[in-house]
């Protein structure tokens, strides 16, 4: 569960993965001028689309969490650069392979009664 009044972002494009939480967090203050120990989520993806990693900082350590994709590649914008912000609802979305930017909905099917 992400805590309250964290954000999140996914940087762009792709990211070596085998960096490891330290190396993100530098990356997260050199590259994008941010603060990786404030509190919020930092989603970074490789570049075969499969793998993502999220660095945290809680106010007590910082965690990295590692999720790769059996089937397909998570969907992350085309820009090269940069960061995007996520709601937590869009991060869950995009943590199971999920189209974030337009997600459906199905509709429940009708039930309909079995007479005999």
């Amino acid at each position: 569960m992400i805590p309250p009044g964290a954000r999140v972002w996914i940087a762009m494009g792709h990211t070596d993965m085998r960096r490891g939480m330290q190396s993100l967090a530098a990356m997260v203050q050199q590259h994008f001028l941010k603060d990786p120990f404030a509190g919020d989520l930092w989603v970074f993806r490789g570049r075969s689309g499969s793998l993502v990693k999220i660095i945290w900082h809680d106010g007590l350590g910082m965690s990295l969490y590692a999720k790769r994709l059996e089937k397909g590649k998570f969907v992350w914008p085309s820009a090269k650069d940069g960061v995007v912000s996520l709601t937590s609802s869009q991060l869950a979305c995009l943590l199971d392979g999920i189209d974030w930017r337009n997600p459906r909905v199905n509709k429940p099917a009708m039930l309909t009664p079995v007479l005999g």
